[in-house]
């Protein structure tokens, strides 16, 4: 029997294990699999050997297994897989198969800039930042970038930057700080992040501070998880999870 094991990051925050799990019914309602099941890599419960152990325990033979991450790094190239061989050791007669992080895709891309032109009709008034988690792996600084000139080409404007909380350069606090004291343009933050939490904790926290010391408009954009092209993305990931096992069928 097939099942579908969504891992998520995981948060201290309760509101986004919340968010994560109401996007997560919308791809769940998307789909006919019996057993979906949701977990999370860290900091929240079920973890992922618990997630694994209820697909299993329902008559789980196939799971597949989508990260509910934005893009590939290294939870999903080495945490996610290192769990997974030890779980694969438990369970020798069940066939799992991982799937991708959801990376650069056109319906991203809607959902960001609808995300933008919802504070703004007119998204070139604005020195817009596109804000990433940040990461030390280059295929993910790399998907950043593509993201922000495809961004460009949707918005009509070449007002963007990258830049990140953490891990990678050029830093979000650096950049808009720097923006903000020279009062160019109003200032659009766009969090590159699915669900709340202590990073978007922290970007309206500089957003308020700056605003008081400079006096700076500085507007932030919703972030992502609760926009429907994401969940639709989840369900095309698991989609091209049970197709292998089609075709796996096919060949045998």
């Amino acid at each position: 029997m097939d099942a579908v094991l969504y891992i998520c990051h995981g948060s201290r925050r309760k509101e986004a294990k919340i968010e994560a799990n109401a996007c997560l019914k919308k791809t769940m309602a998307k789909l006919t699999t019996r057993i979906q099941e949701v977990c999370f890599l860290e900091l929240e419960e079920p973890n992922i050997s618990e997630g694994i152990r209820v697909c299993v325990e329902k008559g789980a033979t196939n799971i597949a297994i989508v990260p509910i991450l934005l893009l590939t790094a290294g939870h999903a190239k080495i945490d996610i897989p290192e769990v997974l061989e030890r779980e694969k050791k438990k369970y020798p007669l069940i066939k799992f198969n991982y799937g991708r992080p959801l990376g650069v895709e056109n319906k991203m891309i809607e959902a960001v800039s609808d995300r933008v032109l919802d504070v703004t009709s007119n998204p070139s008034a604005y020195d817009i930042l596109l804000v990433g988690r940040g990461s030390s792996d280059n295929e993910a600084l790399e998907d950043t970038r593509k993201i922000k000139e495809l961004l460009k080409i949707k918005l009509k404007t070449n007002n963007i930057t990258a830049c990140f909380l953490a891990a990678s350069n050029p830093k979000f606090e650096e950049l808009v700080t720097e923006k903000a004291k020279h009062h160019n343009k109003p200032i659009l933050i766009i969090p590159y992040l699915l669900f709340t939490g202590l990073l978007i904790k922290e970007v309206h926290q500089t957003m308020e501070h700056l605003q008081k010391q400079y006096g700076t408009t500085i507007k932030v954009a919703d972030y992502l998880g609760h926009h429907d092209n994401v969940s639709t993305l989840f369900k095309e990931r698991v989609l091209e999870l049970q197709g292998e096992w089609s075709e796996d069928a096919k060949m045998a």
